[in-house]
């Protein structure tokens, strides 16, 4: 794990804080999504095809301080959309570093080089690229030629200039072992900082809903990278920097039974505070306390609703994987001595037998939402009439 020592000790202490505390809920990452407008369109992306005027919305640099201040959090995640194409992006983490918060910029990468000026190279402050492969795998992923190239170039743009960069690297079903094995190397080759890596997640309005992995799937197939990873550093290579805690990679080759930890990474957007995760949109609240007390959360995850049936994703089982490292440091030590297990039998699978079903509430969230933005519209046309009228 390549994670700075400064920020392991900070998260740490913060943890510690929160056990003395007696909190059994708390956050260890904010998912800050200020925008949803993307300038691609990708297959397995559930959040393009809002209507525009949800697509326009933005939240403010004050509603982005409000949200971290609100939450506590002490690392924040800023995904979309695109981040890049919103204008204040630069002064929002700016005031986020200075709060002394860990920042991670998701971006596609398309704008990064150009915009590379309007950041500062800091401890607390790092890129992270959507990058799900070699030049054919990625251009895949997101449905368009050529990308894969302007990523690379503003990694490798953003290295130069001192940034901390990873990746965030999503696996579907038709990811090949071998083909992800020798990205991760070029990545390494290149000087990559690390890599995030996670089984991508069935959004419910996702245009390709045949790629996405079944729990079973993604055990298989991380075995594979794995065991691959550690014929490469026997052969010499150079051994792959995940900026993951080791028991979150155990658990993705099989090997730990952890139930997800929602509330871990909670998400604010332009809708209010999403309920329960990131990945599903159950409702939303206006204010972080009232998703943390309002939320049912005996009723989501793995084995509990249908929508969470396959979902092994970073943002609900890293938590889980960290409190685990807390509580238990000796099995951190024994998979720093034995490594990662890729044979053999896995732990065993959650029961699904009792699991509710889905409830579909997407379009009903975006129907209120565009019954506030068309009464906001009016209100305002109407009070710019009356001020018309005034003057003349």
């Amino acid at each position: 794990m390549s994670v700075p020592l400064r920020q392991q000790f900070d998260v740490a202490l913060y943890i510690i804080k929160q056990k003395l505390k007696g909190n059994k809920r708390y956050p260890l990452v904010l998912m800050l999504e200020p925008l949803f407008r993307c300038n691609l369109a990708c297959a397995g992306c559930g959040k393009i095809d809002y209507p525009d005027e949800i697509l326009n919305q933005r939240l403010t640099v004050q509603e982005c301080l409000d949200a971290v201040d609100e939450c506590g959090a002490p690392i924040v995640s800023i995904p979309g959309g695109e981040p890049l194409l919103h204008r204040e992006m630069p002064e929002i983490v700016r005031k986020l570093i200075a709060k002394k918060k860990y920042v991670t910029l998701c971006t596609n990468a398309l704008l990064m080089e150009k915009k590379l000026d309007q950041f500062t190279p800091s401890p607390y402050f790092n890129f992270s690229v959507h990058l799900d492969g070699d030049v054919k795998d990625h251009d895949h992923s997101v449905c368009q030629d050529g990308v894969y190239v302007k990523a690379e170039a503003a990694i490798k743009a953003a290295l130069a200039r001192g940034f901390r960069v990873n990746i965030n690297c999503t696996l579907f079903n038709n990811a090949v072992p071998q083909r992800m094995a020798d990205f991760f190397d070029h990545m390494m080759d290149i000087g990559l900082t690390d890599i995030t890596v996670s089984p991508g997640y069935s959004y419910e309005r996702a245009p390709d809903q045949q790629h996405f992995l079944s729990r079973e799937a993604t055990k298989t197939i991380f075995r594979d990278i794995f065991r691959m990873g550690k014929e490469r550093v026997k052969a010499g290579k150079t051994p792959w920097r995940f900026s993951q805690s080791p028991l979150f990679m155990d658990f993705l080759a099989g090997n730990q039974s952890y139930e997800c930890t929602p509330w871990g990474l909670p998400t604010r957007n332009v809708f209010g505070w999403q309920k329960p995760c990131y990945l599903l949109g159950e409702g939303f609240v206006k204010t972080y306390r009232e998703l943390m007390d309002g939320t049912e959360w005996e009723k989501y995850g793995t084995g509990k609703y249908e929508k969470c049936a396959n979902c092994m994703v970073h943002c609900g089982y890293e938590p889980t994987a960290a409190n685990d490292a807390f509580a238990k440091p000796w099995k951190m030590a024994w998979l720093a001595i034995k490594g990662i297990k890729t044979e053999g039998a896995m732990a065993k699978e959650i029961d699904l037998s009792k699991q509710r079903p889905a409830e579909y509430m997407f379009s009903k969230h975006v129907a209120e939402v565009m019954d506030k933005i068309h009464i906001n519209k009016t209100a305002a046309a109407n009070a710019k009439a009356v001020e018309e009228a005034a003057a003349e």
